[in-house]
């Protein structure tokens, strides 16, 4: 028996447990050999307050601020560092480039339009003759995803809860006031359990007759290109279009590039597939001067969303100590500190608080009633 059983061990599950053991002991259950083997483990680790909704932006300004000054012992080197977003407006996509300005504008270092000359001295291999406006966005940074994930795991660990892996969940009922997880790793009992289960949240959901929120995962391809001799690319921004048709982004001395396709899956360990890498390469070849030889390395996770691409934070209120961490939508990892307090505060009945105090009623499961 334990406090709360927390079901995924993905970055959203593990902030769950970090921010839950100071109320008590958390089990966090993941169904793979490592925790955070499917999305978590497959991110485009960039923190930007510029994507999302209103919802995700605050929840992203609130990660920042944790990330940033981290409490003591969570992480041997900073979890944040530089990088920014250089996003392209091809001819005809000015109504796009309006936009994406006009959503940048409310982030703490604000979006800000610059010269074509500047874009290409910014990224080199930049097509100028292809861009008609260009958006730096300063304020994105790389996260040290592996750095965060630990530190949430390792804070579980510390507080006496544990971490199990191995622990598909086979069956989940509650029984005289407490959830029961027949898993593969055992049995675990404990009155509350967190659904933060990723692409399987909703078939969490169906076997603890809780309905369902309506989940879609959505296939991202990524993968790794090499860059010219002598080239180096690790001063550069991360580069993608105001339409959001590609990214590319320094990764140990290559390009990792996505065409950020978004293709409704079942909950599966996703692979590309081959048409989706080739659509990357043209689009990266399309808005560059880069010549694609070889894809060095290609691989898919989901990220998975309900109908208005808001996260799900908070009780279940037809089945008494279900709580959902769910449908984070490729916004996990920047914004798992905040998610991972609110569900702590939902769980505690204490009140929302910090920068994260205003997304609460956006993000509730009572929305999708």
């Amino acid at each position: 028996m334990t406090d709360f059983l927390i079901v995924g061990g993905g970055i959203a599950g593990a902030a769950a447990g970090y921010f839950l053991s100071g109320s008590g002991r958390a089990v966090v259950l993941d169904m793979e050999a490592a925790a955070g083997h499917h999305s978590t483990g497959r991110s485009a680790a960039l923190l930007s307050e510029y994507f999302g909704n209103a919802a995700v932006r605050g929840l992203t300004a609130a990660g920042r601020a944790f990330y940033r000054d981290p409490p003591e012992g969570f992480a041997d080197h900073p979890v944040l560092g530089p990088r920014g977003v250089l996003a392209l407006c091809p001819p005809g996509d000015e109504g796009a480039f309006e936009a994406a300005l006009a959503d940048g504008a409310a982030a703490a270092e604000p979006a800000r339009e610059i010269g074509r000359r500047e874009a290409a001295e910014l990224v080199p291999i930049v097509r100028r003759e292809r861009v008609s406006r260009a958006l730096y966005r300063p304020g994105a940074m790389d996260i040290d995803v592996d750095a965060a994930h630990q530190g949430f795991l390792r804070g579980v660990r510390r507080a006496g809860g544990r971490v199990v892996t191995g622990a598909r969940v086979r069956a989940l009922a509650r029984r005289g006031g407490s959830w029961r997880a027949d898993t593969d790793a055992g049995v675990f009992t404990a009155p509350v359990v967190v659904n933060a289960a990723g692409a399987w949240a909703d078939e969490v959901a169906g076997l603890a007759g809780v309905r369902r929120i309506g989940l879609t995962p959505l296939r991202r391809t990524a993968f790794l290109v090499d860059l010219p001799a002598g080239t180096s690319a690790a001063g550069w921004p991360m580069l993608c279009d105001v339409r959001d048709s590609f990214y590319a982004k320094p990764e140990s001395g290559r390009l990792l590039v996505s065409p950020m396709d978004a293709t409704p899956s079942p909950p599966v360990d996703a692979r590309p597939a081959d048409i989706d890498v080739a659509l990357g390469v043209e689009r990266l070849q399309a808005a560059t001067s880069l010549s694609v030889r070889r894809v060095v390395r290609a691989w898919a996770g989901l990220r998975s969303s309900t109908a208005d691409d808001t996260p799900v934070v908070g009780a279940e209120r037809s089945a008494p100590g279900f709580f959902w961490l769910a449908a984070l939508g490729g916004y996990g990892v920047q914004t798992a500190p905040a998610v991972g307090r609110l569900l702590a505060e939902a769980v505690t009945g204490a009140a929302a608080t910090g920068a994260a105090q205003g997304a609460a009623a956006a993000v509730s499961p009572d929305r999708l009633n």
